[in-house]
């Protein structure tokens, strides 16, 4: 039996373990966006470093940059310089629970399900991406253990985990810079992110923008009575929605001005790789949980370029998710719903402007800001407040490293992988590569379609937690049989 079979066998028979771990981290409410947790944190940084000296790794550290949670590291360096370096990083800290009434389980307390899923909030972002990881090095290192005579590890691990990607790892390149050396590698691995559907295995390879703005609009110096004084004044909340409406019209289209003149054109070869991915409309309206009745925004329509043509086309579900920009309003403000009748004063919305990938994200922010703040509704006062902004990413997939992680996937699941976009932000993961030489970068998770990240109800398919797992387990194999990955 090979080194990789026989890890594989011992992390099937060993993988319950791993689910009572992932359960003691979730139930761990290490919320970053509030204070409160402050002490869940550090005790959730602390859980996390133990279990990485029980699965092995050493020199375990909670290390400290100002201003951030604790980041928890920790290596296994046996094979020596000679051999290939792979970081792996995931975080734990994890998004507010939402409304606690909607769970069908409490957040903090993991349960599974009769559908097979693991309900809690964090067990699918991204506790699980820890736990898989320290999953595949303890099947590892017990396979090494196993032969005749006892080897070490042909491979060199490190592993770091943090704590603030739900509020935007604003320290995160810091961090970098502060133990570039000590984090140095030939490959990185992020488990972080979803795949098209359960069961099916995605590698990530695209990553949208985004600009984060706060619209105020005032119309009054206090509120009044609505019986006595409405009619000839607006009052500050429908000035909002007005404004805001201007930003989108009934079809669902962006009508932000200049906002996709610097949109990339997809290439011939990047239009083919999305027209091959399956799509099922009634099955996606449904995992999203589109109401009876509900449609889905109008596509419009796209560019595709090569050195040859250009043409136009109608935008895919997948392009509009992964390659346009989209806008949401995230939050909203006026008057609290025990108010007295009155015209309100003031109100405030949160805006998230997601950009494709190449746009220019301070160049988005100022076209949203400015149109914004063109002929506001009723002469009302108006201030766009423009907030943390990051470009999105892409990579070129040349680099053997994707080929090995390919067939890691589906040896792991039993399925052919699929190369797929990612609709959301990790502003760090392009940072992350340039601070580390320009090594490749891996992105790939155990979310899917149900799993319902960052809303109630966050779920995790074991079946798909331990497949991943065991692509992580073949990953390290493949990543061996690479030549010349140290250059």
């Amino acid at each position: 039996m090979t080194l990789v079979d026989s890890a594989i066998h011992s992390l099937e028979a060993d993988f319950k373990q791993e689910i009572e771990l992932l359960k003691e981290l979730t139930r761990i409410p290490s919320v970053s966006s509030n204070e409160k947790h402050a002490e869940a944190m550090v005790r959730c940084a602390e859980a996390v470093a133990k279990s990485f000296g029980e699965a092995g790794l050493e020199q375990v550290q909670l290390l400290m940059t100002e201003g951030a949670p604790p980041y928890v590291f920790g290596e296994l360096l046996q094979a020596g310089p000679a051999a290939p370096t792979i970081l792996f990083y995931a975080h734990y800290d994890v998004q507010p629970t939402g409304r606690d009434a909607d769970w069908r389980t409490p957040p903090f307390d993991p349960q599974l399900q009769e559908d097979g899923r693991l309900y809690g909030r964090g067990v699918a972002d991204d506790k699980a991406g820890i736990v898989l990881v320290l999953a595949a090095l303890r099947a590892w290192l017990a396979s090494c253990a196993q032969q005749n005579p006892p080897v070490s590890l042909p491979v060199n691990i490190k592993f770091v985990v943090e704590g603030e990607e739900e509020i935007g790892s604003e320290h995160l390149e810091a961090f970098l810079h502060q133990h570039r050396e000590r984090l140095a590698a030939d490959v990185i691995v992020l488990t972080d992110t979803a795949n098209l559907a359960t069961g099916l295995p995605s590698l990530t390879t695209s990553l949208r923008g985004m600009v984060a703005a706060e619209v105020e609009v005032s119309t009054l110096d206090h509120p009044l009575h609505s019986g006595l004084w409405g009619g000839p004044l607006i009052d500050a909340s429908m000035a909002l929605a007005q404004c805001l409406s201007k930003l989108m019209n009934e079809e669902g289209e962006l009508l932000i001005p200049g906002l996709k003149d610097d949109l990339p054109a997809l290439t011939q070869r990047e239009r083919q790789a999305l027209d091959a991915l399956p799509f099922d409309e009634e099955e996606f309206c449904a995992d999203a949980g589109l109401l009876d009745g509900g449609r889905l925004a109008k596509q419009g329509s796209s560019k595709t370029t090569s050195s040859k043509t250009a043409s136009s086309k109608t935008v895919s579900v997948y392009e509009q998710m992964w390659r346009q920009p989209a806008l949401v309003v995230t939050a909203l403000q006026g008057a609290p719903l025990d108010s007295a009748n009155q015209l309100t004063a003031r109100a405030k919305a949160q805006i998230s402007l997601r950009l494709a990938p190449g746009q220019d994200p301070q160049r988005a922010g100022e076209k949203l800001r400015a149109f914004l703040l063109e002929n506001p509704p009723f002469g009302a006062q108006v201030k766009v407040a423009l907030g943390p902004s990051a470009p999105g990413w892409s990579t070129s997939v040349e680099n053997p490293c994707f080929q090995a992680a390919l067939r890691a996937l589906e040896k792991g699941y039993g399925a052919a992988p699929t190369m797929i976009g990612c609709g959301g932000s990790i502003p760090f993961v392009g940072p992350f590569s340039q601070v580390l030489g320009g090594v490749p970068a891996l992105l790939l998770g155990v979310e899917d379609p149900p799993c319902n990240a960052h809303g109630e109800n966050e779920s995790l398919d074991l079946s798909d937690f331990q497949k991943a797992a065991r692509s992580c387990v073949h990953l390290v194999d493949e990543i061996l049989k690479l030549p010349d990955l140290k250059g």
